[in-house]
């Protein structure tokens, strides 16, 4: 889709929310009085790519492995290597995957993905996979000494799940992304008790939890839309 179909397919809600996010932001940049503009491009391709998640398209999956990499790059200047590993090893591998699934899964002939239903038997699996993706993670990121091991490792099965949910194509994607958010909020909270540089980040993922509150919402719309037509 071009950008003008983009901005067409939004309703008046989404584009106010999409602009609040990045204008959030952006205040939150301009008022830090360092300045990291490493950051702010992260924040601001992720506050975007999450308003098309929500509306299901395909765009969305393609501008998360693009914020995954500003992400890493800014987690690993602060040590933060749990989430540079996270999302450079795990998230944007995860979103590549996600979107062959989601443009072999369109819903009839749109550009919004067919929402799938999550069986018990795959949920259990997943879940199983989240708690050994956990463990693994706090050995190694014990060794490399990372800074809020705690947090970090409550991120990684957060985003773990939030990952494969999203390749799954389940609504819960956004509940999961949004535990995610809480912890982030409260991590880059930390870092900017020490650097203000960082505040956009905090924004950022404030803005993250209300977009994910959005997907949550509009995936459930999406999936009684496709069922009953």
């Amino acid at each position: 889709m071009k950008i003008k179909q983009l901005w067409n397919a939004l309703t008046t809600f989404e584009r106010m929310l999409w602009l609040t996010s990045l204008l959030t932001v952006t205040a939150a940049f301009l008022l830090a009085p360092s300045k990291d503009y490493l950051t702010l491009t992260a924040s601001l391709i992720g506050v975007t790519a999450l308003i098309f998640i929500a509306k299901g398209y395909v765009i969305g999956q393609v501008l998360t492995v693009i914020f995954a990499v500003f992400y890493g790059l800014v987690s690993f200047y602060l040590h933060y290597y749990g989430e540079m590993i996270t999302y450079l090893g795990m998230t944007a591998p995860i979103a590549i995957l996600t979107v062959i699934a989601w443009l072999r899964h369109p819903y009839k002939d749109s550009s919004e993905v067919a929402v799938n239903r999550l069986t018990k038997r795959r949920f259990l699996i997943l879940l199983v996979l989240t708690a050994i993706v956990t463990i693994g993670f706090f050995f190694i990121l014990r060794a490399l000494g990372n800074a809020s091991l705690l947090f970090s490792t409550i991120s990684v099965a957060t985003s773990f799940l939030a990952s494969a949910l999203t390749l799954m194509r389940s609504e819960y994607y956004a509940l999961a992304y949004a535990a995610n958010d809480i912890v982030l909020i409260v991590l880059w909270g930390l870092a900017t008790i020490g650097d203000i540089a960082y505040l956009p980040m905090v924004f950022c993922f404030l803005m993250f939890l209300l977009n994910d509150a959005y997907g949550f919402i509009n995936w459930q719309r999406m999936r009684k839309r496709q069922t009953r037509k």
